[in-house]
């Protein structure tokens, strides 16, 4: 059982993600207890057809860090509500700019 939302891994991080597709609206909820332990929710208005949460969530979330979305790949969860997404870049900083992000 994880007790964080995201894991540091040399240049990357990996960041896990309950998603619900059909929203109103595209937004990142906070943290939240899943399955598996703490997980990170978001919304996104793309349906859960042919990739398009996916690839909404891989949008939102390069908005949301300010990243670029070639930097954003989904590992996991493709056809599940649970997604893990791989973040590439310095991740003492991704780590600190998801924390604050979160805190603010």
């Amino acid at each position: 059982m994880r007790d964080n939302y995201f894991q540091e891994k040399p240049n990357v991080i990996l960041l896990f993600i309950k998603l619900t597709p059909n929203a109103r609206r595209d937004e990142v909820l906070g943290t939240m207890a899943g399955a598996d332990g703490l997980v990170l929710g978001a919304k996104v208005r793309a349906i859960a057809d042919k990739g398009k949460a996916n690839k909404a969530l891989i949008a939102l979330m390069s908005k949301w860090l300010g990243v670029a979305k070639s930097k954003i790949d989904l590992k996991s969860g493709s056809k599940s509500r649970i997604k893990t997404l791989a973040i590439t870049g310095d991740s003492d900083e991704l780590a600190t700019l998801i924390v604050e992000k979160l805190t603010n």
